[in-house]
């Protein structure tokens, strides 16, 4: 890879995303990010590129299991704030708000321990990819139910045609690739 000054976040998620074919299901071509993550001066561009817009306007950034939480980490220690957790059912261990949804596949739950924060603070919510919005409309209504603000929402890809901004009428949503 090129070095920092000659590439940006979207030229690195290009050039690094592995495309599986037929994964999970035959006729889906699956976006593999972790080769992203996996290259240090990719996942400081991206990190730096998913904060910048909310730079300052956020007291906490809350990652969606599982990619999400790889985003959430790097992405909180850029800004100097915390991170939370959105996590499937089952996941966390004291009291828990619920959110169900739908997926391209079947259905989903996602909790949060709503003590983790204090009412009204400012979550940015990071995740790999938009693609019909399920996931990320259950976890910005999770942060809302816990009685948080979402101050935003990033993700690395969205996945153009598939609705997911429409799931979310309202957000500030921030996409580094529209593929």
């Amino acid at each position: 890879m090129p070095s920092t000054l000659e590439i940006s976040a979207a030229d690195a998620i290009d050039e690094l995303t592995a495309l599986v074919p037929d994964f999970p299901k035959p006729g889906i071509i699956f976006r593999d990010l972790t080769p992203v993550f996996a290259d240090g001066r990719a996942l400081r561009l991206v990190t730096d590129a998913l904060v910048e817009p909310f730079r300052g306007r956020v007291d906490v950034v809350a990652g969606v299991e599982a990619r999400g939480f790889v985003l959430a980490a790097a992405a909180a220690y850029a800004l100097g704030v915390g991170v939370a957790v959105i996590r499937k059912a089952g996941k966390l261990p004291r009291d828990v708000i619920s959110e169900s949804y739908s997926l391209e596949y079947g259905e989903a739950t996602l909790e949060v321990q709503p003590h983790d924060l204090p009412s009204g603070c400012r979550v940015l919510v990071l995740d790999d990819i938009l693609a019909t919005g399920g996931t990320l409309a259950a976890a910005t209504t999770l942060v809302e139910r816990a009685g948080w603000t979402v101050a935003g929402v990033s993700v690395v890809l969205e996945l153009d045609g598939l609705g997911g901004r429409q799931a979310l009428p309202g957000r500030d949503i921030r996409s580094l690739v529209i593929a």
